[in-house]
């Protein structure tokens, strides 16, 4: 590490949190925690001496990306020997680089991408998209560079149907619910802020239809049942949602059992499930409280791989690309293999609703996915 320090700070700074690097003590303090106290003065080693001036900092300056390094640079709020300087000196050590303020953030606005689109229905007020897993269906609202603002679902949206509702902002334009990333299926868009404003009072009510389908680990007890524990964020784990805390936000999941599998890869259940409110997670976060999580949904328990025994064929597993692979098990009978699906058994197959403007009644449905029937046969075969 090499020291960090402000402008104004002084030897009687030093106490027991400092720690020595050339003879001096300086207080190590990552950029952000400094936010308020610039400008701040890094003292290039000797040893970084050949570095250029954005590769130094960004490797100097915690949780800064190099990119945004490059922004305060452009920004001219970093100077060398207090002159401004270009990202690409070269450093000879022994210099004081300073860094004057944060990087400006230009706030991300979504950019039309020719990206294939599975476009179900459309009038001049809405459309329904078909979504693949795999896809977001926009940037998060943490996004800090223009990168992680590419390949979403509103970047296909923006290109292929042109002007869409303004009601969500910049970066969500059209969006009125949405879909996990890894779950497919059906989602309705809004072409303009009227449509985008009845379809949410529908959603708010509760008048909008979705059923789902999904493949879980075990065998449901009962045939069906609903589930109406609250959700909230896990305050541990900031990516998932929790049942286990009060005071979470209402949701109610209903779910019937279809089918019940028994595979030499374990028993499933194959549940039509249909959904009141649309909570973050809430299907995957029910099911898992249930003690039956999603197939393929890591992030609420359920395993990478199932193990079964095989005898089937290298090359007939490698079909349909659900990464399946033969493994000998010591002294037994018949080969082991293993079943992975790389994305959620969880599609939204079923949409109804009012049509915002005409008042009809609109009902669309979808298909299992390719892949997920295709994984159905692979645990039945």
């Amino acid at each position: 590490m090499y020291p960090i320090r402000r402008a104004s700070q002084t030897n009687q700074t030093a106490d027991a949190g400092l720690i020595g690097c050339h003879g001096t003590a300086l207080r190590l303090v990552s950029f952000f925690a400094m936010a308020e106290t610039f400008p701040i003065d890094i003292l290039v080693a000797t040893e970084d001496a050949g570095k250029r001036l954005d590769q130094f900092l960004s490797v100097r300056i915690d949780n800064v990306s190099r990119a945004r390094v490059q922004q305060l640079i452009k920004e001219e709020k970093v100077l060398v020997n207090d002159a401004v300087a270009k990202a690409s000196l070269k450093l000879r050590g022994g210099e004081t680089v300073k860094v004057l303020g944060e990087a400006d953030r230009a706030p991300l606005k979504a950019v039309a991408e020719d990206i294939p689109l599975d476009l179900i229905y459309e009038d001049d007020d809405l459309a329904v998209i078909n979504k693949a897993a795999g896809m977001m269906v926009h940037a998060g609202a943490g996004a800090s560079d223009d990168a992680r603002n590419r390949g979403t679902l509103v970047n296909a949206l923006l290109h292929h149907l042109g002007k869409l509702s303004g009601v969500g902002g910049e970066l969500r334009p059209g969006i009125v619910h949405r879909l996990d990333k890894e779950t497919s299926g059906l989602i309705i868009v809004a072409k303009n802020d009227e449509t985008h404003r009845r379809l949410g009072a529908a959603f708010a009510a509760r008048e909008v239809k979705k059923k789902y389908v999904a493949l879980v680990h075990a065998w449901v007890k009962k045939d069906s049942g609903t589930i109406t524990q609250s959700i909230s964020r896990d305050p541990v784990r900031r990516t998932r949602m929790t049942t286990r805390l009060e005071g979470g936000r209402a949701a109610v999941t209903h779910y019937r059992v279809v089918r019940r599998l028994e595979t030499k890869f374990g028993k499933f259940t194959l549940l039509d499930v249909k959904i009141d409110t649309g909570r973050t997670h809430q299907i995957r976060v029910h099911m898992a409280a249930m003690g039956h999580p999603v197939v393929g949904d890591t992030l609420y328990g359920a395993p990478r791989g199932m193990l079964g025994k095989s005898n089937v064929s290298p090359l007939r597993q490698a079909q349909g690309g659900l990464f399946l692979k033969q493994r000998e098990k010591d002294g037994a009978a018949g080969n082991a293999a293993v079943i992975t699906l790389p994305r959620n058994f969880l599609h939204a197959a079923e949409l109804e609703f009012r049509h915002p403007r005409t008042g009809e009644a609109v009902a669309l449905k979808s298909e299992l996915p390719e892949e997920l029937q295709e994984f159905l046969k692979r645990l039945e075969e």
